[in-house]
């Protein structure tokens, strides 16, 4: 989507001066220029949307005070610039205090101070937009009630520890299958407590090479081991004031666990090649599929690391154990996949919705939302039939549709080749398993360019 055009109202009744003013901001070819000689066109032409209006302070019609009142009820983010030919230290802290940017005298020097001034609301505008933004993505990304869905009595009990998490700093154990969304948890946790305008740090014990984890986590110092060209700071000090996440803990090595218990006792850490201390504050949350207490009885696992990471431990449950919640968080991921990709929102008819609930789930909740996708994408018209729902023996079909990220037309080139593919190019039969057109299939095997 092309930016939005910042926009200039010039509202000045010396023809001249509004010329001067509209070809000194018309330098700038990112600014689009709107001229008027009175604040009755200037609020009739409010419609517009203007960034930024530079106001003569004597109009022939009204005052530019008057002007500025009233547009600023209308929207408070307009930003105004007073032009006027006196100067005024009155005037000046009257405009200012309704709400101006500026105030500028008419002089020599005019065209460098307007273009300075706009610059500066400009860069001021974009800030305020991209913080906004950013809030308002933290808000809808982390928010617990849109990340962790479901009203069976397991999610509530999830719901109510994940609010009892928010309160203090413990630190939480959280468990459960593959798929579950451990890592969801954590961040309603984090994005919902005191320490939610500070880092969320999270690392995957098990994706790191066991050789590399305790300079990821400590950090190290230049020339420490081969390779180490400079200083590093590790995640313990990047999570500094915020949370450190710690996913699949039970795969972290043995030799490596005493470390880290001294280093949460201690509430310090030594990188790699130095001996001075260096102090960290931030909350410890931990994931793993596995059974830490079994992990103890066969070696793999500290007894007393156990016991100082233990904290509030949260267990989520299986999807097969959550009931209805199947089809809540199924029309979730439809409306989000139809959102996402510019699509009008599509329905799951009660056989779709049956034969959800008839499917165990092993892959959990990253299982339903795959096959919520594909499920959409095969769905030519409004209704998601069960004859759309692609399950268990599906999987090597789901893995290699969604093995990258494609746009949605060439998803539905990926699907269609590989029903020709199974069915020996027998269009009509294909149309038919898709619920599509014969003449939709022609269609696109002629745009793709495939004969």
């Amino acid at each position: 989507m092309p930016e939005k055009a910042f926009k200039i109202f010039v509202v000045e009744d010396d023809e001249w001066y509004n010329r001067l003013l509209v070809h000194t901001l018309s330098l700038n070819p990112d600014y689009e220029i709107h001229s008027f000689t009175n604040g009755k066109d200037c609020l009739a032409n409010l419609y517009l949307e203007p960034d930024v209006i530079t106001l003569d302070y004597r109009l022939p019609d009204m005052k530019g005070l008057e002007v500025l009142k009233q547009i600023k009820e209308i929207n408070e983010d307009i930003q105004f610039i007073l032009i006027s030919e006196q100067d005024d230290i009155d005037v000046v802290v009257t405009l200012l205090r309704h709400g101006a940017y500026d105030y500028i005298v008419k002089s020599k020097d005019i065209r460098e101070r307007l273009l300075n001034t706009v610059s500066n609301i400009r860069q001021g505008s974009n800030l305020k937009k991209e913080i906004v933004n950013l809030r308002q993505e933290v808000k809808k990304k982390y928010s617990e009630q849109t990340t962790i869905i479901g009203n069976s009595a397991a999610t509530q009990k999830v719901y109510e520890l994940i609010e009892k998490a928010t309160r203090t700093n413990i630190t939480v154990t959280i468990t459960g299958e593959t798929g579950t969304g451990k890592e969801l948890v954590a961040k309603a946790i984090h994005y919902n407590s005191n320490r939610s305008k500070q880092p969320f740090v999270p690392v995957n014990v098990a994706a790191i090479p066991k050789d590399l984890i305790e300079s990821e986590l400590f950090g190290h110092e230049k020339g420490s081991f081969t390779g180490a060209a400079f200083r590093r700071i590790g995640k313990f000090e990047e999570a500094n004031g915020g949370t450190l996440f710690l996913d699949e803990m039970a795969e972290m090595d043995i030799s490596l666990q005493a470390k880290l218990l001294r280093a949460l006792q201690e509430k310090e850490i030594i990188r790699i090649g130095s001996n001075t201390p260096v102090k960290f504050d931030c909350r410890i949350i931990i994931a793993t599929n596995k059974d830490l207490q079994e992990e103890i009885k066969k070696g793999n696992f500290r007894q007393d690391l156990y016991y100082r990471l233990y904290g509030l431990p949260i267990e989520l449950p299986p999807l097969r154990e959550r009931g209805n919640d199947v089809i809540i968080l199924a029309k979730h991921f439809v409306q989000l996949f139809c959102k996402e990709n510019g699509m009008a929102i599509k329905t799951l008819t009660p056989d779709a919705s049956a034969r959800l609930l008839s499917y165990s789930f092993p892959g959990n909740i990253r299982e339903l939302k795959s096959v919520i996708e594909l499920a959409v994408t095969l769905a030519e018209h409004e209704e998601i039939t069960a004859d759309h729902i692609v399950l268990g023996r599906g999987q090597d079909l789901l893995d290699d549709l969604f093995s990258e990220e494609l746009s949605l037309r060439e998803y539905d080139m990926r699907i269609v080749r590989k029903f020709l593919d199974k069915y020996e190019n027998n269009i009509k039969l294909v149309a038919g398993k898709l619920d599509i057109g014969v003449a939709t299939i022609y269609r696109m095997l002629k745009e793709s360019n495939v004969k």
